[in-house]
Formats: C-alpha cells, sequence, structure tokens
C-alpha cells in the first residue's frame, strides 16, 4: 500500500501571504511645497522648520500696503449713497411736477410742448438714477474684486501637518513660481510595501494589515490597503501596495521603514 507523507505549509519553504512580514516604508500621505498666487515681497513669515500648524492658518503675508489703501477706497466709495440720494430727490420733484402738468392737460389748461418737456425731464431724472445705481453696485463689484486680491498676500496652510522646511525670508521677493514652506501631511501616512509577484492575486484593496515600525520606535498599528500597483517591477519581480495608516497624534514619523503582516481573511 502506498502511503503518502503530509508536509505542513512552513516546511515547504513558503509562508501563506496572511503570516509572512514585507519591508515597507512609512511616508506622508502629502508633501507639499506652498507657494503664492501672486508676485511680491514678504513682509513677514509666521512658522518655522519643525512647527505644527493647521488647515487655514495664516503662516505668510506679502507686503500689501497699496492693496489695503486700494480696498479702503472702494469701500469709501461703494458705501456711499449721496449720489443716489441726490438722483431719488430729483426723481420725486420731476414726478411731482409730471403730476401736475398731466391734470392741466386733462383739463385742456397746459400746453402739449410744456407736458411733453416735463416728460423728458422726468425719463432723464429716471435715467440718472438709474446710472447711480449702477454706479454702486460696480463699485461694489470692485471692491470684491480688491478684497479678494489683498486676501491673496495672506498666506494660509492649506492641510494640517508639520513645516519640514523654509526657503524664504521676510525683505525677500517671492515670484509666482518661488515656494515659501514645504509642508508634510502626517495623517494619515501613506504605508507603501514591496511583495512578490507571486502574492498579486491574493490581495485586495480594503484588506487590512498589521505594521510594525522599525527600531527604536516599537508597537503595532492598524492599516488598511488603498491602491495596488498593477505595474511590477520586472528587476526585482515585485509590485507596490499602499496602504493608509491613521496617524492622528502624529506619533509615528513619516519616511521610516517598517514590515507589516496582513490580517487573516
Amino acid at each position: 500500500m502506498i502511503r503518502y507523507l503530509v508536509l505542513p505549509v512552513a516546511a515547504l519553504g513558503f509562508l501563506p501571504v496572511h503570516a509572512q512580514g514585507f519591508d515597507c516604508l512609512m511616508d506622508p500621505a502629502e508633501v507639499i511645497e506652498l507657494g503664492s498666487p501672486v508676485a511680491g515681497l514678504l513682509d513677514e513669515v509666521l512658522v518655522d522648520r519643525g512647527d505644527i500648524i493647521t488647515k487655514g492658518q495664516v503662516v505668510a503675508r506679502l507686503n500689501s500696503a497699496v492693496e489695503q489703501s486700494t480696498v479702503e477706497l472702494l469701500r469709501t466709495r461703494a458705501n456711499s449713497t449721496a449720489v443716489i440720494d441726490a438722483q431719488s430727490d430729483q426723481l420725486a420733484m420731476v414726478e411731482k411736477r409730471f403730476e401736475r402738468i398731466k391734470g392741466l392737460r386733462e383739463k385742456k389748461i397746459a400746453t402739449v410742448e410744456a407736458y411733453d418737456q416735463v416728460e423728458a425731464e422726468r425719463i432723464a431724472a429716471r435715467s440718472l438714477l438709474f446710472q447711480a445705481e449702477l454706479n454702486r453696485e460696480i463699485a461694489e463689484q470692485e471692491l470684491q474684486r480688491a478684497e479678494i486680491i489683498l486676501q491673496q498676500r495672506t498666506i494660509r496652510s492649506p492641510a494640517d501637518g508639520v513645516v519640514d522646511s523654509r526657503n524664504l525670508v521676510p525683505g525677500e521677493y517671492v515670484g509666482t513660481d518661488d515656494y515659501l514652506l514645504t509642508i508634510l501631511k502626517h495623517d494619515p501616512l501613506i504605508v507603501e510595501a514591496f511583495l512578490p509577484v507571486e502574492e498579486y492575486s491574493h490581495i485586495t484593496v480594503g484588506d487590512g494589515a498589521t505594521v510594525h515600525p522599525a527600531p527604536p520606535l516599537e508597537g503595532s498599528f492598524s492599516a488598511i490597503v488603498t491602491s495596488i500597483d498593477s505595474v511590477f517591477d520586472a528587476a526585482s519581480a515585485t509590485f507596490s501596495v499602499f496602504l493608509e495608516l491613521p496617524n492622528p497624534d502624529r506619533a509615528l514619523p513619516a519616511g521610516h521603514r517598517c514590515t507589516l503582516t496582513f490580517d487573516p481573511a
């Protein structure tokens, strides 16, 4: 009778994918090179390397004396109703004259020429009032445009993160191609692991994994597969898997090596 020897999987020289450890690297979710939407002279930089910043926080300002003056001038013009009030009063007087002439005309007392003249004045007064209201509306729109230009002189952080580098100092000229700061977004971290191509069919988006940072860091952290590279590296016969690792308290630094094991299915 023929006997078959059954060996455990580990004895055959390999382990299933969910029992293996793979090398990985923890990177920041985003690396932001923060620039300025407009060119100008840098007035102040409010953060430095290593500072933790939040989305919307003011990090720098350009010199804005001219823009501020323009806003104040246009605000004065937009808030003024003197011309509109004067034209409204003028129209009211013309309307009264028109009603009187109209009544006299109906009684055959006023001439056609007098009636036509007052009606022409009435049309002109209405036109002037409309033009005054239009000018004030245009002034308000010009004010809004000037305020937007002024706001562009104040540079804010687009995301929560850590300042990795500061590239310019107050007094330097900032062009639209320059960048002031490099900001690293540490929450979440993006973990990139390199797996042999044989494991390609064993990994799917949404799979869970446990990340173990390399010494001197300790502990284990949960991550979720968010993307699988569909292009293999022929030289190493590997492909990349990307995972999202929550890091709300920024306890884990970016740019650190790690190993990960995939959770059992």
